[in-house]
C-alpha cells in the first residue's frame, strides 16, 4: 500500500457498534495500518465499504477520542447501509481526514448558539463536547429538530445536557408521539426562547440546506452577524480532495474549501448548481 496517495484507503477494523436511532448507527474504528491523522471536529473522511462503495461521512469524536475514530452513519443508501451494516471485527477502509473543520478559536470569549437538523448534529457533537467541557462564563445553547421522538440521535447526551444548569438545550420534533411532552415545530422557532448576548455570540449550524438558511436568517435577525454565523455545507464529495469537480458551488469545492463556511460567504453560493 502507498502510504502518501490521499486515494488509498488505511484499514480500520470496528471495535464498537452502537444504534442511535432506527436507520443510525454510530462506529467506533481502531486503525488496523498506521492511523491516518487524527481529524478536528467539522472535518469528514471518507469511508469506503469494500466491495460496495465510498462516501463522505462526517466526523462525530474528538480527536484521539478514546483512541478511537467516530463516526456516525445514516442508512440512505447502498454504500451507507453496508457501512452501518458491518459487524464488530470487521473492517472498512479511510481516506482523510478532509475539509475545513468549525473554527472553534472564533468561540473563545463569546456565546455559542449551537443549531442542528437531523443527523447534522454528529458534526456538531464533538463541539458541544468541547464547548461543554470547557471553561464556564459563556451561554451555550444546544437546540436541536428531529423528524419525530425516535429519530433523535445521541438523546441520552442530550438528555444530560438538558440536566445542567449552565448549558441551554432543547429538542423539537416534527411530528409528536403520544409520549412526547417537548416543543412540536421545526428547530428555529426554539431561536426565540434563547439567552445569549447576540454582540458577542456565535453560531454554528448543520442540517439540510433550506434549515440552514432559515436558521441563519433568524440568526442575523436576532443580531449575530453573518461572518459570526458558521454552517456545514454537504454537496456531492467524490475525491475529497479537489480533483474530481463533484461538490464544486460557484468558484469553491466543498471539500476542500469546506465543509464548514461562515454565512456570509455560503449565502451567495447557496443558489449555485453544483456540477
Amino acid at each position: 500500500m502507498c502510504r502518501d496517495d490521499p486515494m488509498v484507503p488505511v484499514p480500520y477494523r470496528v471495535a464498537a457498534r452502537r444504534p442511535e436511532t432506527g436507520d443510525v448507527v454510530t462506529l467506533d474504528l481502531v486503525p488496523a495500518a498506521a492511523p491516518i491523522p487524527d481529524p478536528e471536529p467539522g472535518q469528514f473522511t471518507m469511508l469506503y465499504a469494500f466491495g460496495v462503495g465510498e462516501v463522505p461521512i462526517s466526523v462525530s469524536g474528538l480527536p484521539g477520542d478514546e483512541g478511537v475514530l467516530r463516526h456516525t452513519i445514516r442508512a440512505v443508501g447502498a454504500t451507507t447501509a453496508a457501512l452501518s451494516g458491518t459487524e464488530v471485527g470487521h473492517h472498512v477502509g479511510v481516506r482523510g481526514p478532509f475539509g475545513r473543520g468549525w473554527d472553534l478559536d472564533a468561540t473563545d470569549g463569546a456565546d455559542v448558539v449551537v443549531v442542528a437538523g437531523g443527523l447534522g448534529l454528529a458534526p456538531l457533537r464533538p463541539v458541544v463536547r468541547h464547548l461543554a467541557a470547557g471553561p464556564t462564563g459563556r451561554e451555550l445553547a444546544v437546540l436541536v429538530g428531529a423528524r419525530s421522538p425516535d429519530a433523535v440521535a445521541f438523546a441520552g447526551e442530550l438528555a444530560g445536557l438538558d440536566r445542567r444548569g449552565d448549558v441551554q438545550s432543547a429538542v423539537i420534533v416534527d411530528a409528536a408521539s403520544p409520549a412526547w411532552t417537548g416543543p412540536v415545530g421545526v428547530v428555529t422557532d426554539l431561536l426565540a426562547h434563547v439567552q445569549v448576548d447576540v454582540a458577542r455570540a456565535v453560531a454554528l449550524v448543520c442540517g439540510p440546506e433550506p434549515m440552514m438558511r432559515f436558521a441563519a436568517r433568524a440568526l442575523e435577525a436576532m443580531g449575530v452577524g453573518p461572518e459570526r454565523i458558521q454552517v456545514s455545507l454537504e454537496r456531492s464529495m467524490h475525491c475529497g480532495l479537489g480533483r474530481c469537480g463533484h461538490c464544486l458551488l460557484g468558484p469553491r469545492f466543498v471539500c476542500r474549501d469546506g465543509p464548514v463556511f461562515r454565512w456570509s460567504d455560503a449565502a451567495p453560493l447557496l443558489g449555485v448548481r453544483g456540477r
